[in-house]
């Protein structure tokens, strides 16, 4: 393969990885975005007209007089961004896009109708035989097993909670299910394809060959299930809703605090919730561990009611700061239920460095928005330039089989 030549910045542990991705909205995009914000130099295919279906979704910020989805000058950053036609029976297209494809390590897409853009895992194979290649989609791809009609579902977000089991778990009995917000699945789906992806390519630099990974949106919510699924298989029984708080334990809950916030309080196990009885001021031998949170049945018994009543007037008592305050002393996990405004105040996250400004170039204002996650002592991650512009028509020229893109 001849020497690939970066069009960004040199940083992170990804540098010199080139991933070229072709699809819209959140899971495979933000796993692309993941890998760029560590220095992998991300290639992203928006087709002539039809631009990422993200662009266009809210809400909306105005900057210099110019409108830019906030999600979208987020999470499109440090991508850079080229317009093709992907219909490879255009010979043109097709030259440029496999002239692409023999510089990339992985191509990532979650595009719909596939087969009849002429892009076929084969070809691409034997294009560039150390090729990653990742699908993401709903339900998966049938090659990898599953009933064809479900495979070929459209999907989004809620689509994959709702399928995995996942979302008839959230909320409370005596109410609908509650979707979990801003897209949970695509989130999660996104880590999933990043890990399918980056094992993929480590198997790649040992063996000399690549492969295909196939993520599917609700496999990957169902990897978060916890032992509900066991449970049913084990036992027969079903995991119903039971709202915020865990019907096994306690604390683990949300109480309101006399200033009207709410506040996340848990103790699971002997020794932390131990340690809430003392720091709540509390008879340790008659709130026992034992009595009102080894189990289930300990948590619905009539002292352990009574423990949840107390400690939901000593919440009410006092002030969000207070009980973060009094828990924090007492090694108590505890936390105010923070809005975004809170997060962005908060000198903790501001002492991490958790808050970048970078120039979005829809508007060529300044964005802030949050930085890079996990943090590395050696090879850190970065944002290095804000979410491309709307994509003018770019054309790409191949030479000797090697692809040049002019990228925004």
């Amino acid at each position: 393969m001849p020497e690939k030549k970066s069009l960004i910045p040199e940083f992170g542990p990804f540098a010199g990885l080139r991933v070229l991705c072709a699809g819209s909205l959140i899971a495979m995009p933000f796993a692309a975005t993941m890998l760029a914000d560590f220095g992998a130099e991300v290639i992203n295919i928006e087709r002539p007209g039809a631009p990422d279906t993200l662009r266009g979704l809210g809400p909306f910020a105005e900057v210099n007089g110019k409108s830019v989805s906030a999600i979208w000058a987020q999470d499109a950053r440090n991508r850079l961004s080229m317009s093709l036609e992907l219909n490879l029976s255009i010979p043109e297209a097709r030259e440029v896009f496999f002239g692409l494809i023999r510089e990339s390590d992985i191509f990532m897409e979650n595009l719909v109708w596939l087969e009849k853009l002429g892009i076929r895992d084969e070809e691409l194979m034997e294009a560039n035989p150390r090729l990653v290649i990742v699908h993401v989609s709903g339900l998966g791809s049938a090659r990898f097993g599953g009933l064809p009609n479900v495979c070929g579902r459209a999907s989004y977000d809620m689509i994959g909670q709702a399928y995995s089991g996942w979302l008839y778990l959230q909320g409370y009995a005596d109410r609908d299910p509650v979707v979990a917000k801003p897209y949970l699945n695509d989130f999660v789906s996104a880590y999933c394809a990043l890990f399918g992806a980056l094992a993929a390519w480590v198997s790649a630099q040992r063996t000399g060959r690549g492969q295909v990974v196939d993520v599917a949106q609700f496999e990957a919510m169902a990897q978060f299930m916890g032992g509900v699924y066991a449970n049913c298989a084990l036992t027969g029984a079903v995991t119903e809703r039971s709202g915020n708080a865990d019907p096994s334990f306690q604390p683990y809950d949300l109480f309101e605090a006399g200033d009207g916030a709410l506040v996340a309080i848990g103790a699971l196990g002997r020794g932390v919730y131990g340690r809430c009885v003392k720091a709540l001021g509390f008879d340790p031998g008659y709130f026992s561990w034992e009595e009102c949170a080894r189990d289930g049945e300990a948590v619905a018994s009539a002292r352990g009611r009574e423990f949840d009543r107390r400690l939901r007037e000593w919440c009410r008592a006092r002030t969000s700061a207070e009980i973060e305050s009094v828990m924090e002393a007492a090694r108590v996990p505890c936390s105010r239920v923070n809005s975004a405004r809170d997060c962005l105040e908060n000198e903790h996250f501001k002492s991490r460095g958790d808050w970048v400004s970078y120039t979005d170039q829809t508007t060529g204002g300044e964005v802030t928005a949050f930085g890079v996650a996990p943090k590395l002592s050696a090879t850190p991650g970065r944002v290095w330039r804000g979410a491309p512009a709307p994509a003018r028509t770019r054309k790409g020229y191949c030479a000797s089989g090697s692809a040049m893109t002019r990228s925004a």
